[in-house]
């Protein structure tokens, strides 16, 4: 299921229009699948101070991920990077 989200937002990241599509499709389909495939190694591993590590990385992934991409968008926005319209030409 991990590597079906990872692989999705790779896709969304070359096909979509433009820089805020793109950052939204990357950000949350990587944090997810990231996630999903930290969980499956902790449901492989057992209970094992190697799964309270990984659970460890999972949640630092779910709250560092979506607050850099944050970060990101809004300087673009800042410096006045437009959205995408319908009916634009691709960039």
């Amino acid at each position: 299921m991990g590597l079906f989200f990872m692989v999705v937002g790779a896709v969304g990241l070359i096909r979509l229009p433009d820089f805020y599509t793109r950052t939204h499709a990357s950000s949350k389909c990587d944090t997810l699948g990231e996630g999903m495939m930290l969980i499956g190694f902790i449901l492989y591993e057992g209970m094992t101070l190697i799964s309270v590590k990984l659970l460890l990385l999972a949640l630092f992934i779910f709250l560092s991920s979506p607050t850099a991409v944050h970060a990101l968008v809004n300087v673009a926005h800042s410096r006045g990077i437009k959205p995408w319209k319908k009916g634009d030409e691709r960039q």
